[in-house]
């Protein structure tokens, strides 16, 4: 495909496009290389800027991502997550045809302060779990989730091994506790030096911020959960309708 010099579009723009639309129909499949700098340059005849400046919009549009000293590569398509039904991290992946995986970086009780205590709707020193993970698909890292419990309503439950069991399945089948509605908020933000890290991504990284409170069907708050999300693999849909004045 030859790039339109002609054309009000901007010459990066175009190769952007053109790049989108290859892996779009498969040329380039995920995880799969893109050509170097200079293919690129000597393939449709344009600058190393142009090469560069379509790049950098495919990385921060989240289509492709960086491996500095090997090149760029084709992202896995982005995790469609629907906001109306309530599902844990584990069932999301799955129903997607992915394996889930995660990394236990924290797991121990401790005494809530007093801003904890409130969200939690407890007394403040009241024990409390604290379960930070590191969440995966097929390896790769999406998310890192930091997850608060009021301990007296799953005594025990750090006893589990939360690297390979779902935390939503223990707290059903192991204290009944069903969970069947949550109220959550989502921000834009950067992420931190930790946080790039653990979801290998290079700084300035866009991440998305998740907070969600979780309730039984008795209407018990169980869950306070602090989610950071990579932007560039996870995009979230709702559907909204027009109330009628």
């Amino acid at each position: 495909m030859h790039l339109k010099r002609e054309s009000p579009t901007p010459l990066y723009i175009q190769l952007k496009n053109t790049l989108v639309a290859q892996i779009s129909t498969g040329t380039y499949e995920s995880h799969q290389q893109l050509p170097s700098e200079r293919e690129l340059c000597e393939r449709y005849n344009v600058s190393r800027t142009t090469v560069r400046q379509a790049i950098t919009e495919l990385i921060y549009e989240g289509a492709v991502y960086a491996r500095p000293g090997k090149g760029t590569f084709v992202s896995e398509p982005k995790i469609n997550q629907q906001l109306k039904t309530l599902t844990g991290f584990s069932q999301d992946v799955v129903e997607r045809g992915g394996v889930p995986t995660s990394h236990v970086l924290k797991a121990e009780l401790l005494a809530a302060d007093p801003g904890l205590a409130e969200v939690l709707q407890i007394t403040p020193d009241a024990e409390v779990v604290m379960l930070s993970r590191l969440r995966l698909a097929n390896d790769v890292p999406l998310a890192i989730e930091t997850t608060y419990l009021y301990h007296a309503l799953c005594p025990g439950v750090l006893e589990h091994d939360f690297a390979i069991e779902s935390l939503y399945r223990v707290l059903g089948r192991d204290y009944g506790l069903r969970l069947v509605r949550a109220e959550q908020t989502i921000e834009a933000g950067l992420a931190n030096i930790e946080e790039l890290n653990l979801l290998s991504l290079v700084s300035p990284a866009p991440v998305l911020k998740m907070e969600r409170l979780t309730y039984t069907d008795q209407d018990i708050l169980v869950e306070y959960t602090m989610s950071i999300y990579r932007s560039d693999r996870y995009k979230f849909r709702t559907t909204l309708s027009i109330v009628q004045a």
